[in-house]
């Protein structure tokens, strides 16, 4: 009996060839802290993996500098760690030039939305084909607690000890607003949701980006727990799903809209039906405005349920295939390319 990526074979024995969770976890050791929400996520990417039937060959996974950009030396697939907020860049000139490969982008809420995020906003205007996960734990975690672009005002981390002054940023909102063609919120605490999530997203032509609540249990543990307990989950938690009502709370309560100003109505009473609530759909651009802000509208404040679930999706053509349509119509119009020619100019000159 022979052993193969840990599992045992009989001589003789025909191997499947579908790929499984096990044929994209890579050799190195995980030293992420024990009960970090990134355990979470890397299993649920390892499954959809083996699920989607991908070949390891044909999946690169870019990342940054944080705890979530260890991600490419835990998948036995081609990756790279590159430096503190460039990731968008490195993807962007992968993509250029392989669009073949499935091209997964791990960031984490300091990477992306601090030192990154210029880098961000064009990656999700330009639409480059590449999955992003952002795993949100608003704190700086892998250099031991300084407050994020998204931790709460408020919060007293190791650089704020009275209070961060600072207004954090949605990230869904933001990237909404760089007309981003996918966005999805999932949590590391509902792998069934989070799979889901992943699923679509690798589906979606374009820059999918997923925000995932990811609880660091060293330096901001239960930054989440209102929405991953099993007993105030219900009553904070709305789930999303296209052409279906917004409700929450075990189906007793709903959300509808009066002009543009959400409102939460009672289903108990039997005064209101789901039929009176808001219907999602995840292509409408200007409801997705209103959705992504839910939980953060003053108006609203500590009233609404925070919504998880696929916000909004778009289709518009991709960079590289608007690119690789630019340099064919060159070589049409100018014939196979020539190094040396292109490195003298157009215009040269010699002096005596």
């Amino acid at each position: 009996m022979s052993t193969v990526n840990g599992t045992s074979e009989m001589p003789g024995q025909a191997r499947s060839d579908k790929p499984e969770k096990v044929d994209f976890s890579s050799d190195q050791e995980i030293r992420w802290c024990p009960g970090c929400g990134d355990y979470s996520i890397l299993k649920q990417v390892e499954t959809l993996l083996a699920q989607s039937g991908k070949k390891k060959e044909d999946v690169v996974f870019i990342s940054g500098i944080g705890c979530s950009s260890r991600f490419p030396y835990y998948l036995d697939t081609y990756g790279m760690h590159s430096i503190h907020g460039r990731a968008p860049t490195i993807v962007s000139g992968l993509r250029s030039v392989r669009p073949d490969l499935s091209v997964w982008m791990v960031t984490g809420d300091g990477d992306a939305m601090s030192i990154g995020g210029n880098h961000i906003i064009h990656l999700l205007r330009r639409n480059v084909d590449v999955n992003v996960l952002l795993f949100n734990n608003q704190i700086y975690g892998l250099t031991k607690g300084q407050y994020s672009p998204t931790s709460p005002e408020g919060a007293v981390t190791r650089s704020t000890p009275m209070g961060s002054t600072d207004h954090p940023f949605n990230p869904l909102a933001l990237v909404k607003g760089a007309d981003g063609t996918f966005i999805a919120r999932s949590m590391d605490r509902d792998p069934k949701h989070m799979r889901e999530v992943l699923a679509r997203a690798d589906a979606h032509r374009g820059t999918s980006f997923v925000e995932v609540y990811q609880n660091c249990n060293v330096f901001n543990d239960g930054a989440f727990e209102v929405f991953t307990e099993k007993a105030s989950k219900p009553d904070h938690v709305l789930f999303i799903e296209h052409g279906k009502p917004l409700l929450f709370a075990n189906g007793t309560k709903g959300i509808k809209l009066d002009g543009m100003t959400p409102l939460i109505l009672d289903l108990s009473t039997g005064a209101h039906s789901a039929d009176d609530c808001w219907v999602h759909n995840e292509r409408d651009g200007f409801k997705a405005s209103i959705l992504v802000r839910l939980f953060d509208d003053p108006r609203l404040q500590g009233a609404m349920p925070r919504p998880f679930g696929v916000f909004y999706v778009a289709d518009r053509p991709t960079h590289e295939e608007k690119l690789q349509a630019q340099v064919k119509r060159a070589k049409e119009v100018k014939g196979p390319g020539d190094l040396d020619k292109l490195l003298q100019g157009e215009h040269t000159w010699t002096i005596g």
